[in-house]
C-alpha cells in the first residue's frame, strides 16, 4: 500500500502561522495563536482591511460525484498552490470538516496526498473548537425552549409545533427521533424531539452567511424555534436566547487561518453540508481572502447543482459576491460510473463509458453558464488513469469549447497544477464579471424559484409539491418571507431527487416533500427525496480503522 494522506501530512515541516500570516500582510499582534500553526485571525484586522482591494474569486465546483467524492479539496489546494508557483499571492478558503463524516465513510474533509491543508489532524478532529461552540449556541437555544415550556409556557408553544430540535456533531440515526421530559414534572414537559447533525444547524448557516458577531446576533433572534397553537411563530428573540448564543459564539465567529503543505495560506471557517444545506465556507473568511490574495480558491459543497447554485443564489446573493472563474472538477471514475460502470469495475479501462459519462458533465458545465461564468474543466488525475480515457475527456471538453487541464495535484502538489492554474488566470483576466448573475430574482413565488431550479439546473420537466410542503410554501409566502432565497435539500449523487438516477437524467419530475423557515439564515430549505438531516455510519465506520499509540500517534486518519 502507498501513503496515505496523513503520512505525507507528516513528513511535511509546516512553517510557523505567523510567517504564513506575514506573507499577506496579517501583523502577529491580529493572529489569535492555538498552538503553533493555527490562528484566529482578529476583528482588528478584519476592519483594517475593510474597503481594501479586492482578488479575483475562483469557485471550485465538480460533476456529479461517486460515493467517494472527486477531490474538490485536492484540486482546490493544488490550484493555490500552483497560482504560488506561477508568483501569484493565492489564498485558499474552504469549509471546516464534521467529525461525522470523517469517522463515518468520507474520512478527512482537507485534501489529499501532496495537495492537503495543515496541520491535517487537528482541522479534521476539534480543530480550534468553532463546532463545539456552534453545537453548544444551538442546544443553548433548545435547553431554553424547554426550560420555557417548564416554566409555565408564557408564550403560548404548542408542543406538537417545536421546529426546533437538538445538534450533535456526529452520525448517530438513534437519535433522529427521540421523547423528551420524561420522569415527571420535575425533569420537564414531555414531546416528541430528535437531533440533526451540527453542520445541518441553522445557527452553522448564520455563521456562514453574517457579516460579523452584530450581524449574527440579529440573524440568531429571527430563529423560529416553535409556533403557538394559533399557529404564529416563536423565535429565539422571543425567548431572549441571542445575546447569550452570540456569547458562546464571540471566538467561533472569527475566521481560522492555517496552511497547505507547501505554505499557501488558508482561510478554513465554517462547515455547512452541501446537500441539507448551502454548503459553503463563511462570509466572513472569504471577504477577508479576498483583501488578502491576487487570487482566491473557494468550493462549495458537492457538484453545480447542489455547491455552485447555493454559492450563487445564497452566498453571492447575500454577501455581494461576484467570482471570475468556475472550475469544474471531473475524474474519470466518475465518468465511467455516470456512462453506466459498477463501482466494483471502475478501474478497469473503458473508453465508452467515458464517453457515455460526459453527458453528465456537460450538464455542469452547462449549468455554470448559466450563471454567467465561465468554465474550466480540471481532470483530477488518479494512477489508474489511461491515456485514451484522458484523451476522450479532452475530446469532449473541445467540442464544447471549454479549456480543459489535467490536475495532477495529489501526486505533485502544486508542480502538478500549474498548467490548471495558468489556464485559470488566463480565464479570469478576460472575465465578464458585470455577467455573473443569480438564476432568479429575489421578488419571484417561492415555488416559482424552486420550480426554476429544478428545471434549469437539475434539466427535471417540472416539480410536485406536496400538500404539507405546499401550505408552508404558501404561508411563508403570505408572511414576507417570499424574496428569500431557497435551499434545496437533495441527493448529491444524481442531477434529479432519485440518487439511482445516473448521467444526465431526462424526463423526470422533482417532488418536495417538505419545507422549512430559516430566517435567521435567510433562506427557505426546500427538501426532496430521503435526504436527512442526521446522517447514520456506515456498515464499516471509517472510526474503526483508527486508533492512537501511547506517544499520541494517530492512524487511521485519511
Amino acid at each position: 500500500m502507498g501513503k496515505q494522506d496523513l503520512d505525507i501530512a507528516r513528513a511535511v515541516t509546516l512553517k510557523p502561522i505567523e510567517e504564513v500570516a506575514a506573507a499577506v500582510g496579517l501583523a502577529a499582534d491580529e493572529l489569535e495563536l492555538y498552538g503553533r500553526h493555527k490562528a484566529k485571525v482578529a476583528w482588528t484586522a478584519i476592519a483594517r482591511r475593510r474597503g481594501a482591494p479586492q482578488g479575483a474569486l475562483v469557485l471550485v465546483t465538480a460533476m456529479t460525484p461517486t460515493p467517494a467524492g472527486e477531490g474538490k479539496s485536492t484540486t482546490t489546494v493544488a490550484l493555490a498552490d500552483g497560482l504560488r508557483r506561477l508568483g501569484k499571492r493565492a489564498v485558499v478558503a474552504l469549509r471546516e470538516p464534521s467529525l461525522g463524516p470523517v469517522f463515518g465513510m468520507k474520512g478527512g474533509a482537507t485534501g489529499g496526498g501532496h495537495a492537503q491543508l495543515g496541520p491535517m489532524e487537528d482541522i479534521n478532529l476539534h480543530f480550534t473548537g468553532d463546532m463545539h461552540a456552534i453545537g453548544a449556541a444551538h442546544n443553548l437555544l433548545a435547553a431554553m425552549l424547554d426550560n420555557h415550556l417548564a416554566q409555565g409556557n408564557a408564550l403560548g408553544v404548542d408542543t406538537r409545533r417545536v421546529l426546533l430540535k437538538r445538534v450533535v456533531d456526529m452520525n448517530d440515526r438513534a437519535l433522529r427521533n427521540i421523547v423528551l421530559g420524561l420522569g415527571g414534572p420535575v425533569h420537564g414537559v414531555p414531546r416528541e424531539g430528535g437531533f440533526e447533525i451540527t453542520v445541518a444547524s441553522e445557527v452553522m448557516a448564520i455563521l456562514c452567511l453574517a457579516a460579523d458577531l452584530v450581524d449574527f446576533k440579529t440573524r440568531a433572534g429571527r430563529i423560529v424555534v416553535a409556533e403557538t397553537t394559533a399557529g404564529a411563530p416563536v423565535s429565539a428573540a422571543d425567548l431572549r436566547a441571542a445575546g447569550a448564543m452570540a456569547v458562546l459564539m464571540k471566538d467561533a465567529i472569527k475566521p481560522n487561518l492555517v496552511q497547505t503543505l507547501e505554505g499557501t495560506p488558508a482561510l478554513v471557517h465554517g462547515g455547512p453540508f452541501g446537500n441539507i444545506a448551502h454548503g459553503c465556507n463563511s462570509v466572513i473568511a472569504t471577504r477577508l481572502a479576498l483583501t488578502l490574495g491576487d487570487v482566491v480558491v473557494t468550493e462549495a459543497g458537492f457538484a453545480s447543482d447542489l455547491g455552485a447554485e447555493k454559492f450563487i443564489d445564497i452566498k453571492c446573493r447575500t454577501a455581494g459576491l461576484v467570482p471570475s472563474v468556475a472550475v469544474v472538477v471531473a475524474t474519470v471514475r466518475a465518468l465511467k460510473l455516470h456512462g453506466g460502470v459498477a463501482l466494483t469495475e471502475l478501474p478497469v479501462e473503458d473508453v465508452a463509458a467515458v464517453r457515455r459519462g460526459c453527458d453528465n458533465l456537460a450538464k455542469h458545465v452547462d449549468n455554470v453558464r448559466l450563471f454567467g461564468l465561465a468554465p474550466v474543466v480540471a481532470l483530477n488525475h488518479f494512477t489508474g488513469d489511461t491515456d485514451a480515457e484522458v484523451a476522450a475527456v479532452l475530446d469532449a471538453c473541445q467540442q464544447w469549447a471549454v479549456p480543459m487541464e489535467v490536475s495532477r495535484g495529489w501526486a505533485e502538489g502544486g508542480a502538478g497544477s500549474t498548467a490548471l492554474a495558468q489556464v485559470v488566470l488566463d480565464v479570469v483576466k478576460g472575465a465578464d464579471r458585470g455577467a455573473v448573475r443569480p438564476l432568479y430574482t429575489d421578488d419571484e413565488p417561492l415555488t416559482r424559484k424552486i420550480e426554476t431550479i429544478a428545471t434549469r439546473v437539475y434539466g427535471a420537466d417540472g416539480i410536485t409539491v406536496l400538500p404539507a410542503a405546499a401550505q408552508k410554501l404558501a404561508r411563508w409566502q403570505a408572511m414576507g418571507h417570499g424574496r428569500l432565497p431557497v435551499c434545496m435539500a437533495k441527493t448529491q449523487n444524481s442531477l434529479s431527487d432519485d440518487p439511482k438516477k445516473i448521467g444526465r437524467p431526462r424526463g423526470f419530475s422533482v417532488t418536495i416533500r417538505d419545507a422549512r423557515l430559516c430566517a435567521g439564515a435567510g433562506f427557505v430549505v426546500a427538501y426532496t427525496g430521503d435526504v436527512l438531516t442526521m446522517p447514520g455510519l456506515p456498515n464499516v465506520p471509517g472510526a474503526e480503522a483508527m486508533d492512537i499509540d501511547a506517544a499520541g500517534n494517530v492512524t487511521g486518519l485519511f
